[in-house]
């Protein structure tokens, strides 16, 4: 350890002595007062259990339908496929056919993969296609047609059940086809999604309108039975056909009819064109243990790792959880990151990145070498650090582990809430807004607050960059340990690192890993994020003395899903009461 890294763990230490008498916190988790006073979830309630297998979701029904097609003998793979479909019926906000996602897989053996199933750009796409006459960034990458990217859930899930799946590919449809088809009931959680504003974007459309608003132009109530006879004929298509059910035939010619009316670019042959890839996972150790995640096109590992390997050169066990100093050394790390992030990372078609340096330890030691324990570092003075760039919130998460201890973790998503808007007339199911997540314009933050650069630019079959971050840990004997993800933008990242570091840093069970409140700092805007009543006055003042501008979020942040493995190998889990999933097992 270098001798500044002396210093600033001596005066870490020093710190977290002074923190913890003046603000009588421990960082022990068993105890009752670990969360501040006032939050609003559980640091006491019992984690859901099982000994042969665990699907986490965020609807009931679809955990169900995941846990169903474990005890019929399939595989964790086989588990993700079905219930990947049945969210697309049960939780059309983010759950989808129409949209893209990413896929880590663990089998017990040892062999790991990631699953690229993101959209991509149509090849009409042009870098400035969300710009005005003066330049000005408009809202066609979020709302209508143009903003759709190619959909790649379907092909996706084919892929993963090609080459992991055991069941056949029409038994892991049939649960959705029999949601979509009979019904389901309407309950608290699908009512939330549809508010107001939501109520006002689903009615521009007339097919969106009909499927999610059906008395008179408002939503369902709870207790009613939501029908999706569209969506039951596509899925039938895909239940068949597989691929061509969706790709070719009739589901891709009203995909094509919808982007003629709608004034969208998708084409046919965009929609001929359409691959997910098998990638190699990013893979880094933190605390003993290995960390499986999502690369490019996906943000997700490289910028953990960074994250990870900064923090690894501090004993935040030595801190109380979530004094000023802990929350110090996490902004430090997420805002370096981030300016990484936002600067080198892209669809690794189009875009030589240095990820090779940008997750490795030393690395983090240059970028860690700068960090003041004292005072915050303005973003002003932070800027990408691996030398000069080479040309070359609505998601859903789930957690599956089987009886032979496979893992999958799937991250998806339609960017937000009901994506674009649009639904396609007669498919019934809705498209995405993800162009939005590629830069319209440099310099100029997207919906989620983020402000990229000339990597993540718009072109033709390009994949837009993602902050998703799909997470397996493995112990240092290659004993499964984690299962985790979550929605939530820009914040993906530092919600599913936050989730691991509760664990190992911390030593928390499941249910108080994800009740825990979190920050957030994503370097651009420079601020510290953090949620309503998640930090006590004392720490809020303190961290304000130290340079940061703090900022209270008033809505929820993230959704996380998460699996947690005991060292008798029973299966822990919690599902985020933010949203409120459900966790089953057997």
């Amino acid at each position: 350890m270098s001798m500044p890294h002396r210093a600033a763990r001596t005066l870490s230490l020093l710190l977290a002595a002074a923190l913890a008498s003046c603000s009588g916190r421990t960082t022990q988790a068993g105890t009752s007062n670990l969360f501040p006073a006032g939050w609003p979830y559980s640091a006491t309630a019992t984690p859901v259990t099982a000994t042969h297998g665990m699907v986490v979701t965020t609807d009931e029904l679809a955990s169900q339908v995941g846990v169903d097609i474990l005890k019929a003998g399939g595989n964790a793979v086989d588990a993700a496929v079905a219930v990947q479909f049945a969210l697309a019926v049960v939780d059309p906000e983010a759950g989808n056919i129409g949209g893209g996602g990413f896929m880590v897989v663990r089998l017990a053996d040892g062999t790991s993969a990631a699953l690229d199933f993101r959209e991509k750009a149509p090849l009409a796409a042009t870098a400035n296609m969300y710009l005005d006459a003066k330049g000005n960034v408009t809202d066609k990458s979020l709302v209508g047609d143009l903003a759709a990217g190619v959909p790649g859930s379907v092909m996706g899930m084919w892929e993963a059940h090609k080459r992991f799946g055991s069941l056949p590919w029409a038994r892991l449809l049939q649960p959705a086809i029999n949601l979509a088809a009979n019904g389901f009931p309407v309950r608290p959680r699908f009512l939330k999604s549809l508010d107001s504003r939501m109520v006002q974007k689903l009615s521009a459309d007339p097919a969106s309108a009909a499927q999610f608003l059906p008395r008179n132009g408002q939503p369902p109530q709870q207790g009613d039975t939501l029908h999706q006879p569209d969506l039951a004929a596509t899925l039938r298509l895909i239940q068949k056909e597989g691929p061509d059910g969706f790709y070719k035939g009739r589901t891709a010619d009203l995909i094509v009819a919808e982007m003629k009316r709608g004034h969208g670019i998708i084409t046919q042959q965009d929609l001929d064109q359409y691959q997910a890839l098998w990638r190699d996972p990013i893979r880094f150790t933190y605390r003993g243990d290995t960390i499986i995640s999502m690369p490019p096109s996906s943000s997700g590992g490289v910028t953990m790792a960074e994250i990870a390997n900064i923090l690894s050169r501090y004993q935040l066990d030595s801190m109380p959880w979530h004094g000023a100093e802990m929350i110090h050394l996490y902004a430090e790390a997420f805002k370096r990151a981030y300016a990484d992030r936002n600067y080198y990372l892209a669809d690794p078609a189009f875009v030589k990145m240095p990820i090779e340096r940008l997750t490795s330890m030393a690395y983090a030691d240059q970028r860690a070498a700068d960090i003041q324990m004292d005072k915050a570092t303005p973003s002003s003075e932070i800027k990408p650090g691996a030398g000069p760039l080479q040309e070359g919130t609505n998601t859903t998460h789930y957690s599956i582990v089987d009886s032979a201890g496979d893992a999958v973790a799937v991250t998806t998503t339609l960017n937000s809430l009901y994506g674009c808007g649009v639904t396609v007339a007669g498919a019934g199911f809705v498209l995405n807004n993800e162009m939005d997540d590629f830069t319209s314009k440099p310099g100029t933050p997207n919906q989620y607050g983020l402000v990229q650069g000339k990597a993540n630019a718009i072109a033709p079959g390009k994949r837009m960059l993602s902050a998703m971050t799909p997470t397996v840990v493995v112990g240092p004997a290659g004993k499964l340990q984690m299962v985790t993800g979550t929605p939530g933008g820009s914040t993906i990242i530092t919600t599913v690192f936050q989730t691991i570091s509760n664990v190992l840093d911390y030593h928390m069970n499941v249910v108080q890993a994800v009740d825990a409140p979190r920050v957030h700092h994503q370097d651009l805007p420079d601020q510290i994020f953090y949620e309503h009543q998640g930090l006590d006055s004392a720490t809020v003042a303190q961290l304000q003395q130290m340079g940061y501008k703090m900022v209270e979020r008033r809505g929820v942040s993230g959704d996380v899903q998460m699996i947690v493995v005991q060292p008798d190998g029973t299966l822990s889990a919690w599902s985020d009461p933010r949203r409120g999933g459900r966790a089953i097992g057997y």
